[in-house]
């Protein structure tokens, strides 16, 4: 891989994660200010803006837009370690980025849509190890197995997420992204909590991918993910 191909790819990475805080916690300010949305309309637009980006993106870099996504890839050798860091720079440095555009536009309403443990640490944590493990299974299961259909990965994984943030999101935010919840802390200054949004992702990112690799069976093919 040269250079440019890498950068490509980590721009790619920033440019999606940018439109996810833009798009996701944009929802979530705007519902804050009018009660426009509702928990089901950010849930939605949550849900939405992973299946756009993941259909616009996924060929370029693979889509990760998310940190525990790339750990667990690489974990389970669908992606190569030399190039997880700089994906995870590009992903908190997108997510950074589009927190302080919603900064500029919308002023700092609702923390910026930062994910707070709503209730207690203890509640937020498992829910997240659990959420970002049922997101991983899916992922590893459309994104690295040629049995799934591929066509079908950005709506079974946007479905995903809108489907957790249905019903988690008043536990802890339905983060299941470390980048997601770090844009908007940084630019807010808000921290409560943040620990949960990175420890919580990143243990139930490789539960997910590694129950995947036990329940697969031997019919694997390449991963969407595998930028090697």
């Amino acid at each position: 891989m040269t250079g440019i191909d890498l950068a490509r790819r980590l721009a790619a990475e920033l440019v999606a994660t940018f439109v996810l805080v833009v798009c996701g916690c944009g929802a979530i300010m705007v519902d804050s200010l009018d009660g426009s949305l509702g928990h089901l309309g950010v849930a939605l637009a949550f849900g939405l803006v992973i299946m756009v980006m993941v259909a616009a993106v996924g060929h370029i870099s693979g889509a990760h837009l998310n940190p525990a996504v790339t750990i667990a890839f690489a974990v389970t050798r669908h992606f190569p370690w030399r190039q997880v860091l700089p994906y995870i720079a590009a992903q908190t440095l997108g997510a950074a980025a589009g927190a302080l555009l919603l900064r500029v536009l919308l002023g700092s309403t609702a923390a910026l849509g930062a994910t707070l443990p709503a209730a207690g640490m203890g509640p937020a944590l498992a829910c997240e190890i659990l959420l970002t493990a049922i997101l991983m299974l899916v992922i590893m299961a459309v994104a690295t197995d040629t049995r799934a259909v591929g066509e079908l990965a950005a709506i079974a994984i946007g479905a995903t997420v809108g489907l957790n943030a249905l019903w988690a999101g008043p536990i802890s935010g339905a983060s299941m992204n470390p980048a997601r919840s770090f844009g908007p802390a940084l630019v807010s200054g808000n921290w409560q909590g943040h620990w949960v949004y990175w420890f919580g992702p990143v243990i139930g990112g490789l539960i997910g991918a590694l129950v995947y690799q036990a329940i697969r069976g031997s019919e694997t093919g390449a991963s969407s993910a595998d930028t090697r």
